[in-house]
């Protein structure tokens, strides 16, 4: 077959499906935005998107369809000259998500489109509104978030298939597109991923952290509000107090992935400092930044504890991450979670806005470890027998693209 990906920031998603069908033979190509940086042994093209200046003002509901399909246009364009080489894919797998996938099949109308379908903005029943803390209320949002999902449904319907990670992901999706949609996780290798008991982890100040180790970890891309990291901080000084001998290990960078950064300036991880002040004892709070990989599986085997927290959102592959090796998971009870935690059963779930709730079950989790091993045995045997990258996941991945290279 003749494979090619679409990522603005390859390979994304396709971090283990692309190198495994260029195992396997097929011709694997990819195409990314020229910001990306990454490097990857699958031949790879780029493109230079510029984002177009747009009166906030004047293109309140269409700004982001307006974003979306200038970069759709510039991959398009990108594609002719592929076309003009000669070159025709047998598959597309694009990233919905940027609007890259638009007019591919323009291009190329006797390939096969799939698309990965992350998330379908609503402006009811999802995120927006979920925490009248940090987000504006009212019609107009509704409205604005309505009106971000024109790109993705356009994306959908012109694709011959689609995958989205999660049952609650493809449930945002309209009914009339969410048939379209095939259920499949990205996977998480099981095999890596399992408990080491002599997993060591370095903090920033060169101390060293054991499993066994009263370690509580947080892990987002960026610590910001739709990660529950306002929440989740607010619930630490009680935490803190209680388990004396407490370490809390926080990953994550000061940006803003999903939302927006604080309107007073700096991060959320300035506001949510200067809010608790001494309330929160900073000797025994370490934050990391971001890490690389094979340092985030050392933390993640030295955890405890995990808390994860979301608003109803896209899920994180860290908290999967996190059962599968073996920590007690602690997650909010919004729909994402629970569809993967069962409380009581493989993990503690938790009302997202109970601050003291939250120092109640991390102190609990914390203080008894033998009292939540069966509910960590159950978390990690439920991860392998349905989100395995080897067993599972994977191939599924590898069957959807051959089923639709063969028609």
């Amino acid at each position: 077959m003749k494979l090619l990906f679409v990522h603005q920031n390859f390979p994304g998603q396709f971090l283990h499906l692309a190198p495994e069908m260029q195992r396997r033979g097929h011709d694997v190509r990819a195409i990314t935005d020229a910001a990306n940086t990454k490097s990857s042994d699958v031949p790879t093209l780029r493109y230079t998107y510029r984002a177009p200046p747009l009166d906030p003002a004047a293109t309140r509901l269409g700004r982001t369809f307006t974003m979306m399909s200038d970069r759709g246009v510039v991959v398009a364009r990108l594609a002719r000259k592929l076309r003009a080489e000669g070159y025709v894919p047998d598959v597309i797998y694009g990233h919905s998500g940027w609007g890259e996938t638009l007019f591919l099949k323009e291009v190329w109308p006797e390939a096969k489109l799939l698309v990965f379908a992350e998330f379908y903005y609503r402006g009811l029943g999802a995120d927006v509104g979920f925490d009248p803390e940090f987000q504006a209320s009212g019609f107009d949002q509704v409205m604005i978030a309505q009106s971000r999902a024109a790109y993705l449904a356009q994306a959908l319907i012109h694709a011959d298939a689609a995958v989205t990670p999660t049952e609650w992901q493809a449930s945002t999706h309209p009914p009339i597109l969410r048939e379209r949609l095939e259920v499949i996780f990205d996977g998480v290798d099981c095999d890596r991923l399992a408990p080491d008991p002599a997993a060591r982890f370095a903090l920033p100040d060169g101390r060293e952290l054991r499993r066994g180790d009263e370690v509580l970890t947080y892990v987002a891309r960026n610590l910001e509000p739709y990660r529950g990291f306002h929440i989740f901080l607010r619930a630490l000084p009680a935490v803190l107090k209680a388990r004396p001998e407490a370490r809390v290990v926080i990953v994550g960078g000061n940006e803003a992935s999903y939302g927006q950064l604080p309107k007073q300036g700096g991060s959320w991880k300035d506001v949510l400092l200067e809010e608790l002040g001494d309330r929160l004892d900073l000797s025994r709070v370490h934050f990391t930044g971001k890490l690389p990989y094979d340092r985030l599986v050392d933390l993640i085997h030295v955890s405890r504890v995990h808390a994860y927290l979301t608003y109803p959102f896209v899920l994180s592959w860290s908290m999967v991450e996190a059962l599968a090796a073996g920590a007690m998971v602690v997650g909010s009870a919004t729909a994402p979670v629970a569809e993967v935690i069962e409380d009581g059963v493989t993990g503690r779930l938790v009302d997202f806005f109970d601050v003291a709730g939250w120092s109640d079950a991390l102190i609990d989790a914390l203080a008894r470890p033998e009292a939540y091993l069966p509910l960590r045995e159950a978390a990690r045997a439920m991860v392998r027998e349905r989100y395995d990258l080897r067993s599972v996941c994977l191939p599924r991945q590898v069957d959807l693209l051959t089923r639709l290279a063969r028609g």
